[in-house]
């Protein structure tokens, strides 16, 4: 089943959380205590998110300073394979521009297909460690409607070369987009932002699945534009509970995350961190059985650094 049957069949509020694959030269062991730590609350889908590579500088032993292209976070494809083999439930790979040309990006869809893998979250990626000109003309996506017109031709049985395959693909690979409650970095106006989004929809997109917000006034007005502008899929809400004490300014320039004063002033009486996660804990919770009671279709959860929240919130709501 793809993830927009297993959203639309579930008797309850779906639930999915996104892993993080782990750094280059440590094991899936962590990752493994992760997923065993939410299994209790049936997630339809679990996502594995993708990372381009970045130059960092090393120095030889000659003390020459060289830039170096690494990939500190290899093995999406794979993890999202062990995963669905190991535990039964279905993965979404992040497929991204950035940092990708379409040449990986179509290895990338036939080691999916073989693997049995047809879900996609289709995404430009974060560019910001990406050197300044980072597409090189005609081998990358740019944006992820970019990205979708190419995955749709592969559904079709074209490669991105043109040539026709041998065998059209028996499962085509469905996929969903991001939305921005708060619009995207990039996007000069919240209407220009919904224009495009509203284009990634026509374009094939099942469904969205939001930014991290702290504000469900923020998701509740999104969600009636992208309605009022003829947008009908399911738009999930994508939710992260506050960790740390840097949260209450890192989140909101590295996402464009507003926190609403109520929670601000919380977390500003926080001494320690622990303190921080419960007061997060306990926002995150009112905020998940608000967009509960609201109708929404699902819960998505970003684990990063957070899967004890997250556990603690699902255990209040489900």
């Amino acid at each position: 089943m793809s993830v927009i049957d297993l959203i639309n069949g579930s008797k309850r509020t779906a639930f999915s959380f996104e892993l993080l694959p782990p750094l280059k030269g440590t094991g899936v062991e962590k990752l493994y205590r992760q997923i065993d730590r939410l299994l209790e609350f049936d997630p339809k889908y679990i996502n594995i998110t993708t990372h381009h590579s970045e130059f960092v500088e090393r120095t030889l032993s000659s003390g020459q300073v060289v830039k170096q292209n690494i990939r500190k976070r290899p093995g999406t494809v794979a993890i999202a394979a062990e995963i669905q083999k190991k535990y039964g439930i279905a993965t979404v790979p992040h497929i991204i521009c950035a940092g990708f040309s379409r040449a990986e990006t179509e290895y990338a869809l036939v080691d999916l297909q073989i693997l049995g893998i047809h879900d996609l979250l289709v995404l430009q990626g974060d560019k910001g460690k990406l050197e300044p000109n980072f597409i090189p003309e005609n081998e990358s996506n740019q944006y992820a409607s970019d990205l979708q017109r190419q995955i749709n031709r592969y559904n079709e049985g074209f490669f991105d070369d043109g040539s026709e395959m041998a065998m059209k693909p028996q499962i085509p690979f469905t996929y969903g987009v991001a939305g921005y409650p708060e619009k995207h970095a990039d996007a000069p106006s919240m209407d220009s932002d919904i224009f495009y989004l509203k284009e990634k929809v026509k374009a094939g997109a099942d469904y969205i699945v939001t930014q991290m917000f702290f504000d469900n006034q923020k998701y509740f007005e999104f969600v009636a534009r992208c309605r009022a502008e003829g947008i009908t899929v399911p738009i999930i809400p994508g939710i992260k509970p506050i960790q740390l004490m840097n949260q209450l300014t890192v989140l909101p320039r590295i996402f464009g995350s507003s926190i609403p004063e109520p929670f601000a002033a919380e977390l500003a009486k926080c001494t320690t961190d622990e303190e921080a996660k419960q007061v997060g804990i306990e926002w995150c919770t009112e905020q998940c059985k608000e967009l509960i009671a609201s109708g929404v279709p699902s819960l998505h959860f970003y684990t990063l650094m957070a899967t004890d929240s997250v556990a603690q919130v699902a255990k209040a709501i489900y």
